[in-house]
């Protein structure tokens, strides 16, 4: 199978960063994923949205990467939502629990109207809301 380089954009809606995925998460997604992670929090957003319409295939390593962000998220107190998951990576996501520490919307509308009324997941990151939209 061939691999798709992996590209993140980040854009700024409504005071939440927006993480455009683009390609495969893997080792080689690294680079980009940090750099837009940096980008995305030094405006400092009210919450970062991780857009996972454009990725491709995820294995172990892209899933670590994402608890990195996971990690970062809450260090920082950034609540942190995600859309655009295929029903399998959205399973993999409730099956290893990453669910449980971001909301995971259907579309960017649901993930941004969360983000901003505060409808975060009664987890780590501290509010109510059952993550599902």
């Amino acid at each position: 199978m061939a691999t798709r380089e992996a590209l993140a954009h980040v854009r700024l809606r409504d005071g939440v960063a927006v993480i455009e995925l683009v390609g495969d998460l893997n080792a080689a997604a690294e680079p980009a994923l940090d750099e837009a992670w940096t980008a995305a929090t030094s405006e400092r957003p009210d919450a970062v949205v991780l857009s996972f319409e454009n990725s491709g295939y995820i294995n172990s390593t892209g899933i670590a990467l994402v608890v990195g962000l996971l990690a970062s998220a809450r260090a920082h107190r950034i609540p942190i939502r995600a859309y655009g998951l295929s029903d399998h990576y959205r399973e993999i996501f409730e099956i290893t629990r990453l669910a449980d520490f971001m909301a995971i919307e259907d579309d960017e509308d649901q993930a941004i109207h969360g983000a901003i009324h505060g409808a975060i997941h009664g987890d780590a990151q501290g509010a109510g809301g059952d993550g599902n939209g």
